[in-house]
């Protein structure tokens, strides 16, 4: 195919192979091509508007925080991003886990360190809150099978205090305190 450029030189003629269309580019090597790398194949979203208090001194799911997403390709990388709502009365730990064929990892928690929790964010607001945990993660599930991110939460320090998801300790009716909603979102992204 030929195709006529104008430009400040004057006219040129260029040799083209493919076909040039509304989701092609013309590329350096005079070839039209689709885009790839990098595109979103797809967007799943959960999210939880209701609240949850938990005393586990281990990490629990968060209801209604799981979202299942299966890659159209191995190469492909998923991006979770979740913002959390919450509160606690003292000390706790939100992260992300994620399950492929029945084994369940975490996804980005920091490394091994004597006692100390891992996990993507530590969460203290001792009464007050709720406080808002942002976290992105670039993942490498590496297959075409299905896969299950969650969003977990739990108190290492002692089962006699709580985390609360989308609300505050604090249980007061005051217009100053707030009921909030948190989501879960995993975008397949391609290679």
């Amino acid at each position: 195919m030929a195709v006529t450029i104008k430009g400040t030189e004057g006219v040129s003629k260029v040799e083209a192979t493919g076909s040039p269309s509304s989701s092609t580019f013309l590329r350096g090597d005079y070839a039209w091509a689709a885009p790839s790398g990098g595109k979103i194949l797809q967007v799943l979203q959960a999210t939880k508007t209701d609240t949850f208090t938990t005393s586990s001194t281990t990490f629990v799911d968060i209801p209604d925080l799981t979202v299942t997403i299966t890659p159209s390709s191995a190469s492909s990388k998923v991006l979770v991003f979740y913002q959390l709502q919450s509160g606690a009365s003292t000390h706790s730990a939100i992260k992300a886990v994620k399950t492929i064929g029945g084994t369940t990892t975490d996804v980005l928690v920091g490394d091994a360190s004597g006692n100390i929790t891992r996990a993507n964010q530590k969460i203290y607001t001792n009464g007050w809150g709720p406080n808002s945990a942002v976290v992105q993660i670039l993942d490498s599930p590496n297959t075409t099978s299905a896969v299950t991110y969650k969003v977990q939460c739990g108190n290492p320090y002692s089962a006699t205090y709580y985390t609360y998801i989308n609300r505050s300790q604090n249980t007061a009716n005051f217009s100053y305190d707030v009921r909030s909603s948190s989501t879960i979102t995993v975008m397949e992204v391609g290679a």
